[in-house]
């Protein structure tokens, strides 16, 4: 079972202004710095400025739990009605994510990894 907030993804249209943003509110520079990904530390928590994310579907922020078994874990919260947005699927480095929607339309971030 997923029992760790592991990050939270936010979807930007632009990375530059969010950049900015985000920078003076954590009062701290990313950690990582790249196009496709903007990563900050604040608390123990990864947060993420994602450019791509509207593109997928995702409107507003995204909570991704951590988890030993991700394919169990999706099974586990498909079987408790949970709809499947992005299956699995590798973004580097180990890590495999995957993005479900709650009955209400939440979404809810899955990582291993």
């Amino acid at each position: 079972m997923a029992k760790e907030l592991n990050n939270i993804a936010i979807p930007v249209t632009d990375l530059d202004a969010a950049k900015k943003l985000y920078t003076a509110l954590l009062g701290a520079e990313p950690f990582a710095d790249s196009p496709y990904y903007v990563g900050y530390m604040a608390e123990g928590v990864q947060i993420g400025l994602d450019p791509n994310g509207h593109a997928h579907g995702h409107a507003g922020p995204i909570a991704f739990w951590k988890t030993s078994d991700i394919a169990a874990e999706v099974a586990t919260l498909t079987a408790a009605g949970a709809e499947v947005l992005d299956s699995p699927k590798d973004v580097g480095g180990g890590a495999l994510v995957a993005v479900l929607k709650d009955g209400d339309g939440n979404l809810i971030g899955l990582v291993q990894g």
